[in-house]
């Protein structure tokens, strides 16, 4: 994917980035900033996307829009393993996704096939 698409489908995503597209990293909110991470990891187009607590030190009304984003990812073919510390959270996604949050076995990762 060109350069261009890929930070387009980033910013459809995250429309949040598009009014600070010119801002420094540094006038990001924390939730920005996650968004903006998560947006260059995908510009990469990877096969297995690792979150860790992507909720961390996020305002409450910025986590659930933040939940929103693996299984968007997930349903575009890429594998989400999110390892967070906000079980309550993480507990609202697919039981495929939450696999083992109580019983602290391994968090399965999504098997969904790469498109191409």
């Amino acid at each position: 994917m060109h350069r261009k698409a890929s930070r387009e489908l980033v910013l459809s995503r995250f429309p949040a980035l598009k009014v600070k597209l010119h801002s420094p990293a540094s006038a990001l909110s924390g939730g920005q900033q996650q968004m903006f991470a998560i947006g260059g990891a995908l510009m990469a187009r990877p096969g297995l996307l690792l979150l860790e607590d992507p909720s961390l030190g996020l305002v409450p009304s910025i986590v659930l829009d933040m939940f929103n984003a693996p299984r968007q990812i997930n349903a575009q073919g890429i594998s989400v393993l999110l390892v967070e510390q906000n079980v309550a959270v993480a507990e609202g996604l697919p039981a495929s996704c939450s696999h083992g949050l109580k019983s602290r076995k391994p968090i399965c990762v999504s098997n969904q096939q790469r498109k191409t």
